[in-house]
């Protein structure tokens, strides 16, 4: 990982996490503390919903050691998954750990937890669920309930019974019954910020009318248990489609507590990613996506995109071309998020004991992160670009480059743009002419020859000063030189911007953009160096001529 992460992103989040004051409401579309001040949701999606029951990795870990790893990769949540039937059904909720995974011939994951965290070893399934949610809390992390599924067991399919209200394990007076006691059973623990009411609702019983009348009095039932959580309610068609809010907007007797959540993920469109032009789909999809639930924010509602991820061995093409368009939609609309997932391997999934998740930040024995450029890259999400109590500067843009996840950034005006972390970012203007100025300066953004390094400039009417957002990606810069050819903004192999012919428009699938794609991202943070005007790294006053007569 970079060594920017611990020394910038890190502390910050450590000292946040342990000064914002819970419990946290809503103000429009942002999710606030009780200072009326924004709290992103960071968070990594830890599984409890298998048929163990029990939070993944603790035969290879202490849960103080993942809570910690945790922390210290940047996030400041846990979405923590748990089946209905954990709080439900009595005869399952009375075993102990050590007489499930007995039943369940889980001999060495016994070993293991009796090793690293003997104290759950012989307690019920349900308090081994508290302590976990407890340690994370000493951990300053929040938590978010995620009632997954109904029977324990992988999740998802159509016809699995657990899909939808009326489905053979989905009782949905039962549902409502596990929900207030759960509610009930974390009233007062301050970390739980948060129920999911129900993740990936589908199946061919799926319908809206039923949607209302029962996520609805799900809604009521956790707030009348547990006033203090948000409520979060999750759509159709596995998360993916919340359109039909626009039209009809819940009805609930509470303010301030409602959040929706969706899911994205790159296999959610087939192989669309592998088969079509990557700039034409990123365009397809993020349309598909603000239609379906993006929309909302302007509506007023947080947004919480509670699932997504990629295979982290990073040779999945289609998941690695989503990943590019996710992330430049994610930070344009500073949504929160949930990364799939926490988890290295597990106990057992689908019959298979001690299965590799390629999905997951740990490696298989949970000791190390699987894959640090890939935590990097979505380092510069895990903090706000803007929301209430966050006006430390004046609304500017920062450009986004979602391959790196780094920001175009400047040390002086003798030295080439480079990308360097968000935190570090120059605050832009972006006019109506199509200029992208730095802030309290003179100097715009300006394309000189093909292959050479973009540069900053005093003279910003010239058409090689003028960005174009082009592409259906909505995320190459485009600007014209003197002779009328089109570069795009890039980057070098050093990091560098330079500016190069504009790549993989339309058509060609084999085409890889990804270098080219920026994204001019609103923001209210100021950057961690502070406001600079590029006359102060001047090494002389000779040189102050030389800006009246040309650009640097």
């Amino acid at each position: 990982m970079g060594s920017f992460i611990p020394s910038t992103i890190l502390l910050l989040f450590l000292f946040f996490s342990s000064v914002a004051p819970l419990p946290l409401s809503t103000n429009s579309r942002w999710i606030v503390d009780e200072r009326g001040r924004r709290v992103k949701l960071a968070c990594v999606n830890w599984v409890s919903h298998l048929e163990p029951m029990l939070a993944e990795g603790l035969s290879k870990q202490s849960m103080d050691t993942i809570a910690k790893r945790i922390v210290s990769t940047g996030f400041n949540c846990v979405r923590f998954t748990w089946p209905l039937f954990l709080i439900t059904n009595d005869s399952l909720a009375s075993l102990t750990v050590r007489q499930l995974f007995q039943r369940l011939g889980l001999v060495e994951s016994i070993a293991g937890i009796q090793a690293n965290n003997p104290s759950i070893i012989d307690v019920p399934l349900i308090k081994a669920y508290q302590t976990v949610v407890s340690s994370l809390g000493e951990n300053n992390l929040m938590v978010i309930l995620d009632n997954h599924i109904s029977t324990p067991g992988w999740c998802c399919s159509n016809f699995d019974g657990n899909g939808f209200f009326g489905d053979k394990y989905f009782n949905p007076d039962l549902w409502i019954t596990g929900l207030t006691r759960m509610a009930a059973l974390f009233n007062g623990v301050t970390n739980v910020v948060g129920m999911s009411l129900r993740n990936e609702l589908r199946g061919p019983k799926q319908n809206v009318n039923d949607w209302y009348k029962y996520m609805q009095k799900g809604a009521e039932a956790v707030h009348s248990a547990n006033p203090d959580v948000l409520v979060i309610l999750s759509g159709l068609s596995y998360d993916r489609d919340l359109s039909f809010i626009q039209n009809r907007p819940v009805n609930l007797t509470f303010s301030e507590k409602l959040v929706f959540e969706a899911h994205w993920y790159g296999f959610s469109d087939g192989q669309a990613w592998v088969t079509g032009n990557p700039n034409q789909v990123c365009g397809r999809v993020a349309r598909d996506m603000m239609r379906t639930s993006g929309y909302l924010v302007d509506q007023g509602y947080p947004l919480f995109i509670s699932e997504f991820g990629i295979d982290e061995r990073g040779t999945n093409v289609n998941d690695n071309r989503y990943l590019n368009c996710f992330l430049g939609v994610a930070a344009e609309l500073d949504l929160d998020w949930a990364l799939w997932t926490l988890v290295g391997s597990y106990y057992l999934r689908e019959g298979v004991i001690g299965l590799n998740e390629y999905y997951g930040t740990m490696d298989y024995n949970w000791c190390q992160t699987r894959n640090s450029s890939f935590l990097q890259r979505i380092s510069a999400l895990q903090s706000s670009f803007r929301g209430p109590g966050l006006s430390e500067a004046k609304l500017h843009k920062v450009i986004f480059h979602p391959l790196t996840g780094l920001c175009v950034t400047r040390k002086s005006f003798l030295d080439p743009l480079q990308l360097g972390p968000c935190t570090d970012s120059d605050a832009w203007s972006y006019s109506p002419q199509k200029t992208l100025v730095v802030k309290g300066t003179y100097f715009c953004l300006q394309a000189d020859e093909s292959g050479t390094s973009a540069k900053l400039g005093i003279f910003c009417t010239d058409s090689n000063s003028k960005w174009e957002m082009i592409s259906d990606s909505k995320m190459h810069l485009s600007a014209k030189l003197t002779d009328g050819k089109s570069v795009c903004l890039d980057i070098a192999s050093d990091n560098t911007i330079t500016t190069n012919s504009c790549k993989c428009i339309s058509k060609d699938n084999t085409c890889d953009p990804s270098s080219q794609w920026f994204k001019l991202v609103d923001s209210t943070r100021s950057s961690t160096s502070g406001e600079r005007s590029l006359l102060q790294y001047l090494p002389g006053k000779d040189l102050i001529p030389n800006l009246l007569v040309g650009s640097i």
